[in-house]
């Protein structure tokens, strides 16, 4: 699996044969935590579309998805997300659903029902081994 940094707000995942690997289009470009989690969202889709494809008896082989974001202030955030498959040997009768098994990936669920998400500070390891020594307990980190 290949996945191409195309710009800062955008990304390509292909299936290329051997380790998964991350590659910018220049020297100068990073990959950021935004190209993380459009990555994850890319590699999720990939991953149901190619199960339906091998279950439909479909050749996914030239199935690429790519990513692109937007964002929005107040706060600061991307607030879209667009997702284009570029799949050539899928039948056009297959299109339809093909786009309903895209809706499938579990990480485009999880943005349409975000998660809580709780930050708290963790126990120091010192504090948790000093707290379980007193009282003779196992540390215990939360």
């Amino acid at each position: 699996m290949k996945l191409t940094l195309l710009s800062d707000d955008s990304i390509r995942l292909e299936p290329i044969p051997g380790p998964m690997t991350i590659e910018a289009l220049s020297a100068d470009q990073s990959y950021s935590p935004f190209h993380m989690v459009a990555g994850g969202l890319a590699y999720c889709t990939f991953s149901v579309m190619y199960a339906w494809a091998e279950y439909a008896k479909l050749d996914a082989d030239d199935l690429t998805i790519d990513v692109a974001w937007t964002f929005a202030d107040d706060p600061h955030r991307v607030d879209h997300y667009d997702v284009r498959f570029n799949w050539p040997s899928l039948p056009e009768k297959r299109l339809q659903a093909a786009k309903r098994v895209a809706e499938l990936c579990t990480i485009h669920a999880t943005f349409q029902h975000p998660p809580t998400i709780e930050i708290d500070r963790a126990a120091s390891p010192s504090l948790v081994t000093s707290a379980s020594q007193a009282d003779g307990a196992e540390p215990v980190a939360r």
